[in-house]
């Protein structure tokens, strides 16, 4: 690995199968599925709006509103993810009418939902790169998670997450940072 990025592949899987083979002797049990974190400098935050109107004549707010917002809100980032994916969306703030909605909207009334929306993006090629290396071992992957938000799943309690709080992972060659507050990365 070079700055997050696997630069020689049968290096990085001899890799892979040594640390498995500790843990699994470690544990005793022999590890068929992974879920494994994505770091690198490729790793990027991208925050957009959607919005639309309420599709349902009562008002009411489903999650078809919901998703319809979101994806409204991924469209207009499309240009800015040129050999990117995401793996994260984060809903950030939601309004209904104009103000803002602690929480979710679902069952809330309203003629038009609004969407602040976190994407956490990184390079294609590198995470197709990853997961190779981990199923070539013979290693199923379950889910792809950003390196930063992995961390705080075990350094941060959520209620340092609601006060707020900074992590910051310094390792060899890469730095990763994130900012937790409300919950809300």
């Amino acid at each position: 690995l070079r700055h997050g990025y696997i630069i020689n592949s049968s290096d990085t899987m001899r890799s892979i199968k040594i640390a498995a083979g500790q843990a699994e002797n470690m544990a005793r049990v022999r590890i068929k599925n992974a879920y494994i974190s994505i770091g690198g400098v490729g790793l990027e935050e991208i925050r957009s709006k959607g919005e639309t109107v309420i599709a349902r004549a009562d008002s009411v707010i489903t999650d078809l509103d919901i998703d319809k917002a979101l994806e409204v809100s991924e469209k207009k980032i499309e240009s800015r993810l040129l050999n990117k994916k995401i793996i994260h969306v984060v809903p950030l703030l939601y309004k209904i009418d104009g103000q803002n909605i602690y929480g979710r909207p679902l069952g809330m009334k309203g003629a038009k939902l609004e969407v602040e929306t976190l994407f956490i993006s990184c390079f294609e090629q590198h995470l197709n790169d990853l997961i190779s290396a981990v199923e070539g071992v013979g290693i199923a992957v379950k889910d792809v998670m950003a390196s930063p938000i992995a961390g705080s799943l075990v350094t941060l309690s959520r209620a340092q997450k609601m006060v707020g709080a900074v992590l910051a992972n310094i390792g060899a060659e890469t730095v990763s940072l994130v900012v937790f507050e409300n919950d809300i990365p």
